[in-house]
C-alpha cells in the first residue's frame, strides 16, 4: 500500500499532471485579496481618474505598468503597434492562462462619481460611463492573489494580462491576435463590469467590420457649369441606396449602419470630396465578410456612376465572442462559492436612491447571482471576440454597477468609486482568482476546456477580418485628450497602491 501511495506521488510531481485546486489554496487566495482591498479600491479610482479615450490610454498604461512591476509581473508596453497596450505576465512554462479586459473611457463622460444631478469633473471631457476602469481593479488583484499563492504552494504555470487599447471602438484585440499574443496560450478569461456575477457560453454577441469610404470628384459651380462637376455626395447617397436596395436580399441575422461625415460646403458648390462610415455586422465572422464584401462593390458601383473614384479606410472589426461551455461551468461553480457582496444598508439606500433620481423602479442592489446559462446572442460587437477563436475562453461579469442604470451615458460613471464599486471588484478578483487556479491546477479540466474549444469551432477556420496592410489608428481620440488633459490631471488621485 505504501508503495502504491509513493508511486501516485510520484506521478503527480513528475508527470506534469496537476491536481484541482484545494480549498486551503483559493481561500489564501481570497484573503490575499481581502488584504489588499484598500489597494484594490486605489487601482479603480486612479483609473477613473485618468479616464482617458481609446488609443490615448498613456497616463493609464504607465501607472499600470508600475503598479504590476511593482506586484513582480514583467511588463511590456507598446506591443503590436499600439503605444497604449499593456501586456504583463508573471511565472513559468505551462498552463498560460490569459486575463483579458480593457481600460479605455468614453467621450464627453466625465462626470462626479458621487453627483446625481449632471456634474461634469471637467467640461465636455472624457469619462468612465461604462466603468471600464474597475476592470483594472479586478484583474491586478486576482494576478497578486494569484502570483502570491503560486508562490506559496509551489504551483507550475503563468498569468499574462492584456490590457487592450480602444475596445470602445473594437480595435486592438486582432491586432494582437496577429501579433502572436495569444498563440501559446492556453485558455483565456474576459472580464467586463456588470450589475451582477455572470458567466455564460456559447456565441455572446455579433461580429463586425467597420470602414469608411471615401469619394473624389470634381468642383464646379452649382447653377452656373454643374456639367463640369463631379459629385462625390451623389456617390455617397448613392452607395446608401444601393445597399438598401441589398438589403431584401441578405440573412435576417445581418445589420448594416452608417453616418456621412462628409458632405460639401455649400449648395451652390459640388462637392469633391464626400465621406460615409459604415458598420456591417452578422451573427458569424463569414457572414459579416460576405455582407461587407457586396458593401464594396456597392461603393465601387457609385463611383463608377458618378465618375468619382472612391477609397477605403478600414476601422475597425471584430469575431462574435465565443465562451467556452466548460469554462463557464468552472466559473459558476466560483461565482457560487464567493457569491455577491453584502452590501450596507447605506449602500442600498445610495442604490435606490440614484434610481428613483433617473425616473426608474428603485431596486437595489441585486444578491444573488443570475442563474446559469447559454448566452443570448446580442447585436452589438466586442474586439475580444478574435482572442476566443484562437484561445478557448471563459467570460466573467462583475457586479460593481447599479443595476437598471444603462451603460454610455453620464449616469453609469456615478457610484464608479464608491463602495459598492470596491466591494465589487473584490469579490470579482476572488471569482477570477479561484476560476484560473483550477484551469493552472485541474489538467482533466483544462483537457475538457480545449475538448470543448475543438466542438465549439469545428468546420470553422479562424481568418481576420482586417485588411493584411491594416494598422492601428495611433492617432485617434489624439486631439481631444490633449485639448482636456491639463485640466483632467488636476483631478488625478496621485495614489501609489501598496500591495501586500
Amino acid at each position: 500500500m505504501r508503495r502504491l501511495i509513493a508511486a501516485v506521488v510520484a506521478a503527480s510531481l513528475f508527470s506534469g499532471v496537476a491536481l484541482a485546486a484545494s480549498d486551503e489554496q483559493k481561500k489564501h487566495a481570497y484573503a490575499v485579496i481581502d488584504r489588499n482591498a484598500e489597494a484594490t479600491a486605489t487601482v479603480g479610482d486612479s483609473l477613473f481618474y485618468f479616464g482617458e479615450l481609446g488609443m490615448q490610454e498613456h497616463e493609464s498604461a504607465k501607472f499600470l505598468k508600475q503598479t504590476l512591476e511593482g506586484i513582480g509581473f514583467k511588463v511590456e508596453v507598446g506591443g503590436a503597434g499600439m503605444p497604449t497596450n499593456v501586456w504583463a505576465q508573471w511565472g513559468s512554462g505551462k498552463p498560460k492562462i490569459v486575463i483579458v479586459t480593457e481600460i479605455d473611457a468614453l467621450p464627453e463622460g466625465s462626470q462626479d462619481p458621487q453627483s446625481f444631478p449632471r456634474k461634469p469633473l471637467v467640461q465636455g471631457a472624457p469619462g468612465h460611463m461604462e466603468g471600464h476602469n474597475t476592470h483594472g481593479a479586478v484583474a491586478v488583484a486576482a494576478a497578486h492573489a494569484l502570483k502570491q499563492t503560486m508562490e506559496r504552494y509551489n504551483l507550475p504555470g503563468t498569468v499574462a494580462l492584456s490590457f487592450g487599447p480602444a475596445e470602445e471602438q473594437l480595435i486592438s484585440r486582432p491586432f494582437l491576435v496577429r501579433a502572436g499574443y495569444f498563440k501559446d496560450a492556453d485558455a483565456a478569461i474576459l472580464v467586463h463590469i456588470g450589475d451582477n456575477m455572470r458567466t455564460t457560453y456559447g456565441y455572446r454577441n455579433y461580429a463586425a467590420i467597420s470602414a469608411k469610404f471615401t469619394f473624389h470628384g470634381k468642383t464646379a459651380h452649382g447653377a452656373v457649369a454643374p456639367w463640369d462637376g463631379r459629385d462625390a455626395l451623389d456617390a455617397v447617397e448613392l452607395m446608401s441606396i444601393g445597399f438598401d436596395k441589398l438589403r431584401e436580399h441578405l440573412r435576417p441575422t445581418y445589420r448594416g449602419h452608417r453616418t456621412i461625415t462628409m458632405g460639401g460646403i455649400q449648395p451652390n458648390v459640388i462637392p469633391d470630396l464626400a465621406q460615409i462610415w459604415w458598420y456591417v455586422r452578422d451573427a458569424s465572422g463569414p457572414a459579416a465578410k460576405e455582407n461587407f464584401d457586396k458593401l464594396v462593390n456597392i461603393g465601387k458601383g457609385a463611383a463608377l456612376m458618378t465618375g468619382t473614384t472612391m477609397d477605403m479606410e478600414f476601422v475597425a472589426s471584430a469575431w462574435p465572442q465565443l465562451a467556452n461551455k466548460v469554462m463557464a461551468e468552472a466559473i459558476q461553480k466560483n461565482i457560487d462559492a464567493v457569491g455577491l457582496p453584502k452590501w450596507s444598508d447605506e449602500e442600498v439606500k445610495f442604490a435606490k436612491d440614484f434610481q428613483t433620481s433617473l425616473g426608474l423602479k428603485p431596486v437595489g442592489l441585486n444578491t444573488q447571482p443570475l442563474k446559469f446559462g447559454q448566452a443570448q446572442q446580442s447585436y452589438s460587437s466586442n474586439d475580444s471576440g478574435d482572442v476566443t477563436w484562437n484561445v478557448p475562453t471563459g467570460t466573467l461579469d462583475f457586479a460593481a454597477g447599479i443595476p437598471l442604470v444603462t451603460p454610455h451615458n453620464w449616469q453609469a460613471a456615478v457610484g464608479k468609486t464608491g463602495s459598492i464599486a470596491h466591494k465589487g471588484e473584490v469579490a470579482g478578483a476572488k471569482v477570477l482568482a479561484g476560476s484560473i487556479l483550477d484551469l493552472l491546477t485541474d489538467a482533466e479540466l483544462l483537457g475538457r476546456v480545449k475538448a470543448q474549444f475543438r466542438e465549439d469551432t469545428k468546420g470553422v477556420e479562424y481568418f481576420s477580418l482586417m485588411p493584411p496592410d491594416a494598422k492601428p489608428p495611433v492617432d485617434m481620440n489624439r486631439e481631444m485628450m490633449e485639448r482636456v488633459r491639463p485640466e483632467m490631471r488636476k483631478q488625478y488621485l496621485n495614489k501609489v497602491p501598496q500591495f501586500n
